[in-house]
């Protein structure tokens, strides 16, 4: 899906190469990735990303609203605080991914790009007679991420939302390049999915088919809470948690560095043992190259794939990491 925001101001700094497919609108990098995940790693700049979308909701229902349609518990969420959320549909399965913080009087959270619009029109449809208002605030505010260890301050007025691996800010739009030239170096998506990927946090469109549940990408506690009352494909959610398991598993993958090119996202898993003629047992999700580890992954493989079991991506060599356990 690509993005439908605006592109970003800082495609004109100095080394910006645009990034491409779901992540249009902003640099890929700036020149050096590795240069410029090293720098996120130890604290220092920032990544632009203000090619997702930013919805807001206001109005006095609004925690109480919230909680009926999406997987966390959020009636009683203080300001300030970090959580995430998914949509399921009937049958359980994600169809949105949202990563939210209250200010006190408004919520606000960004989406994947290109799904805001999709999610917006659901949020409307269930408003009933709730005191609530959806807004889209995409033109007015980008987001901007600050690595974890960053001594750089926010501007005054702007809503955060932190985590342990770093800080959202919900900066008005027309201050990014502002913001550029007083929160240096840029450091473009690429390095942000390196780091990502390292920390093994999935993601909406690259983790997800339209049959993932949550289970299988390990957002149950990060975004599903067990202990709430009913939102749509709950029945799907406890079922699961309670009779059986999953059908597939996310794994981390430790990728040959002797091969020049990654495998790229839908490449086939295989196990090395089965030879390049075995059963595909699940496939490539995310890859990249990691300033110390090299090449990585992530992959959805099936569940009773035994966990020491060497792969094969596509024609390279990997070993994985368990992310979720059978």
């Amino acid at each position: 899906m690509q993005s439908n925001s605006p592109s970003s101001p800082l495609l004109s700094l100095p080394g910006a190469v645009p990034a491409e497919g779901r992540d249009e609108g902003v640099a890929a990098h700036y020149g050096d990735l590795f240069r410029e995940q090293r720098a996120l790693a130890g604290g220092s700049g920032f990544v632009d990303l203000s090619h997702r979308g930013v919805v807001a909701v206001t109005g006095s229902d609004r925690l109480s609203w919230l909680h009926l349609l999406i997987t966390q518990h959020v009636t009683e969420l203080p300001a300030g605080q970090a959580t995430e959320a998914l949509v399921l549909t009937a049958n359980g399965h994600v169809e949105h991914a949202m990563y939210l913080v209250d200010d006190g009087e408004t919520v606000w959270m960004h989406v994947e790009p290109g799904t805001r619009g999709e999610l917006i029109a659901y949020l409307e449809s269930m408003k009933f007679f709730y005191r609530v208002e959806v807004q889209d605030r995409t033109d007015d505010f980008a987001v901007v991420w600050l690595p974890a260890g960053s001594i750089a301050e926010a501007p005054d007025g702007v809503v955060v939302r932190e985590t342990a691996y770093g800080r959202d800010l919900f900066l008005p739009r027309a201050d990014l390049e502002k913001f550029a030239a007083g929160h240096g170096p840029a450091a473009g998506v690429l390095a942000y999915e390196a780091l990502r990927v390292e920390g093994r946090r999935p993601r909406l469109g690259f983790e997800t088919d339209h049959r993932t549940i949550p289970h299988e990408l390990g957002w149950i506690g990060s975004a599903v809470h067990l202990q709430k009352g009913c939102y749509r494909g709950q029945e799907t959610v406890a079922r699961v948690q309670n009779l059986g398991k999953p059908p597939r598993r996310l794994v981390f993958l430790h990728l040959d560095g002797s091969e020049v090119l990654l495998p790229p996202s839908g490449t086939p898993v295989r196990l090395a043992a089965d030879g390049p003629d075995g059963r595909q047992i699940g496939f490539v999700t995310t890859s990249v190259r990691h300033h110390e580890l090299g090449p990585i992954a992530l992959a959805l493989v099936k569940r009773n794939v035994p966990v020491d079991a060497e792969l094969m991506a596509g024609d390279t060599a990997a070993a994985q990491e368990v992310v979720v356990e059978q």
